[in-house]
């Protein structure tokens, strides 16, 4: 009964992935939380946070939100089973995931070349913990969805109980996307 199988795994995996996106919420909302305090005790970080290229933020902005979509169009495909087209789809996420890193190593490379380190400053230490550890989570994503690629383009996606991945890997991309959608006008526009 391979049905059954996939029944009952499947749920304890959605369970399994909605405790790991609570504790990362914990991590970040902490991190967002001392952000706000700090920002609201000591002022000043204005001159700071002016130093930062909001249309790069913008842009990557853009590019979340449209791997977002991609991540949600590979797991429709995968529903219907509409194999080559998930497979697309995935790729493409992983490439938008790729095109967010590379943006953002533009922006890192500008702005240490620019003499803005973690020292510089308490916001240049926020910004580059938060965008960092955001950078490490998308990278996670990335080796995941490429990983669901390749599975796809060999044709194994679809046996047994490996199609619920590509929702829980969505599930996990989408938090991601979520994340960012706080820390480009905490980071880039207040």
């Amino acid at each position: 009964m391979q049905v059954g199988y996939e029944t009952a795994l499947s749920p304890s995996g959605k369970l399994g992935v909605w405790w790991f996106i609570a504790s990362e919420i914990m991590v970040f909302g902490c991190l967002i939380g001392l952000y706000v305090l700090f920002r609201v005790a000591h002022g000043g970080w204005n001159d700071q946070a002016s130093h930062v290229n909001w249309r790069l933020g913008a842009i990557n902005t853009l590019v979340l939100v449209t791997s977002s979509l991609t991540m949600i169009l590979a797991f429709n495909a995968v529903r219907i089973e509409r194999r080559q087209r998930a497979a697309r789809f995935l790729l493409v996420t992983v490439l938008l995931g790729f095109t967010f890193l590379g943006i953002k190593s533009v922006e890192y490379t500008h702005e240490l070349g620019e003499g803005f380190t973690p020292a510089s400053g308490m916001f240049w230490s926020f910004y580059y913990i938060m965008t960092g550890l955001h950078g490490f989570h998308v990278l996670g994503g990335i080796i995941l969805n490429l990983t669901l690629y390749i599975t796809a383009v060999r044709g194994t996606l679809w046996s047994g109980n490996k199609s619920s991945r590509v929702e829980f890997a969505g599930l996990y991309w989408h938090f991601v996307d979520v994340v960012w959608i706080f820390l480009f006008p905490l980071l880039y526009l207040a």
